[in-house]
């Protein structure tokens, strides 16, 4: 069983992260690189996985995949509500990162587990997936979109968790964005993941209540350790 080591980061800003995550995926590649020269392959060096939690002050972020038009403020109206921009290296389109949001950073070497991207998007999906239907939830997927919505079968399936990764010689990066007790309004100065036609939800709004982040945090990561058959240490 692999086993994968766990970090809270506390509430840094994107950047910081975005750098840490960077170092850890700058660690499992050394180790792959010493291993390219170890011909035996029981002698080679196990790569280790992490997996990363936070939270982040109020950022949009865009992937690769995405379109400025589906950002609706000006760099002055973001500068005035204190928003954070950036275009970073994930798939995707734009989304927001914010307090009360749980945001997931595993940095896998999917040469560990499977070497299949589509795999490792269904399995991150399925956790959180598995986590909400803890809260009695009806949670799943929507044809042909990334991420976990409420209700998906309905006539208004809603957003809780978007996903978006990188992954680069097998080793991921970026991750899932749950929303917890996030404040929903921010996603109204944006056309989420470039989804025009569907809503944004969150645990609080579904269940009625806040929800303390710890707990959601420790449901998550027993359904991560199922799902991927690791133990976080």
């Amino acid at each position: 069983m692999q086993t994968v080591s766990f970090e809270h980061l506390g509430t840094p800003s994107y950047q910081k992260a975005w750098n840490y995550q960077q170092e850890v995926f700058d660690r499992i590649f050394d180790v792959k690189k010493q291993n390219r020269q170890i011909e035996e392959v029981d002698k080679q060096i196990p790569t280790p996985n992490y997996l990363l939690f936070c939270q982040h002050n109020p950022v949009f972020t865009m992937g690769k995949a995405g379109s400025i038009d589906n950002l609706l403020l000006s760099e002055k109206e973001l500068n005035q509500k204190g928003i954070e921009y950036f275009e970073i290296n994930r798939g995707g389109d734009v989304t927001f990162h914010g307090l009360g949001q749980l945001v997931g950073y595993p940095i896998l070497d999917l040469m560990n587990f499977k070497q299949d991207l589509h795999w490792y998007f269904r399995e991150l999906e399925e956790v959180i997936i598995q986590t909400m239907q803890t809260y009695n939830l009806d949670a799943g997927r929507v044809e042909g979109l990334t991420g976990v919505w409420i209700d998906p079968n309905s006539e208004n399936p809603r957003k809780i968790c978007a996903i978006g990764i990188r992954a680069s010689r097998w080793i991921t990066m970026h991750g899932f964005a749950l929303n917890v007790n996030t404040d929903l309004s921010y996603f109204d100065l944006i056309i989420p993941c470039g989804i025009k036609d569907k809503g944004v939800t969150s645990l609080e709004k579904e269940i009625g209540k806040k929800v303390e982040m710890k707990e959601v945090e420790a449901r998550v990561k027993q359904q991560f350790e199922k799902r991927f058959n690791v133990k976080i240490v």
